[in-house]
């Protein structure tokens, strides 16, 4: 140890420098942070659900869990690079694919909430009430009413394109004119909404987050096409060497336990709960 002090400081550096080190030295493990990489929604993240959960995980296993908030698509995307140890994402057809093609272990159900139409108050395409979305989009087409897309491949996004063509609309048409792709993800395409005093399509945690309302007011909800389930998958380290694992492993059986579970439906945002928790018993 003296002759590793004595080293370090003939480098230059102070002494607490010189003591830090020396410790790394002789303790390498000390160096090695802990953590593990999710790729999720940026539902989740700017919700404030994961500044809820994360902590309450770090304290009972140690593990930091960094989180890249990207569209469902993109996440996808990372994990098909094998640049994340877990996806935490919410369009399942895209997620059982990934597991199909090899790059996720397994999935699983963990919580649930679902999608809404806001709008300007004035509702000029008279959708107010409705409770059928595909119905909806006819009349905002019909009105060719302003409608602000997040175009980003997110799963509100698939979601978005999949009742379009349920209602025989093709809204790439009249990309630009009423139909704005934003190419960003929820809350900024809910900001660009209120600017234009545009519908758009909305998950309903990043809904109840958001601020900047301004005329925008919920005009469609309550439909069984609008259900939005969240899934948990472990990336494949049999394809991708580089997966913690153990560790991702640990923070999904956490999700899934009571103890995450509990923490997730006790979440809420101005009285609202945004999350609920869904996930099969074990061995089910």
């Amino acid at each position: 140890m003296r002759m590793i002090v004595n080293y370090l400081r003939r480098s230059g550096l102070g002494l607490l420098s010189v003591l830090a080190l020396a410790g790394l030295l002789l303790n390498p493990g000390l160096a090695e942070e802990r953590f593990i990489t999710v790729a999720s929604t940026t539902s989740t993240q700017n919700s404030g659900l994961f500044d809820y959960l994360l902590p309450l995980f770090q304290k009972q296993t140690g593990i930091e869990v960094r989180v890249v908030a990207v569209g469902t698509g993109q996440a996808i995307q990372l994990g098909e690079r094998g640049d994340a140890d877990v996806l935490l994402v919410h369009h399942r057809p895209s997620e059982e694919k990934f597991i199909q093609e090899g790059h996720g272990v397994k999935r699983f159900d963990v919580m649930y909430n679902d999608f809404v139409i806001v709008g300007p108050k004035t509702d000029p395409a008279g959708i107010r009430g409705q409770h059928e979305p595909v119905a909806a989009l006819q009349k905002i087409a019909a009105a060719k009413a302003p409608f602000a897309s997040r175009g980003d491949d997110s799963g509100t996004h698939k979601l978005e394109l999949e009742l379009w063509k349920t209602a025989n609309v093709d809204p790439k048409a009249a990309s630009g004119q009423w139909y704005r792709e934003t190419g960003s993800g929820m809350g900024a395409t809910l900001n660009t909404a209120s600017g234009l005093d545009a519908y758009t399509l909305t998950d309903r945690a990043s809904w109840i987050s958001f601020k900047n309302k301004g005329g925008l007011e919920v005009l469609v909800q309550d439909s069984p096409r609008l259900f939005n389930q969240y899934g948990l998958i472990l990336v494949n380290p049999a394809k991708h060497p580089t997966v913690k694992v153990k560790d991702g492993q640990a923070f999904i059986d956490w999700l899934l336990s009571a103890d995450g579970q509990k923490a997730i439906a006790s979440f809420k945002v101005d009285g609202q709960q945004l999350f609920f928790p869904n996930a099969k018993p074990s061995g089910s």
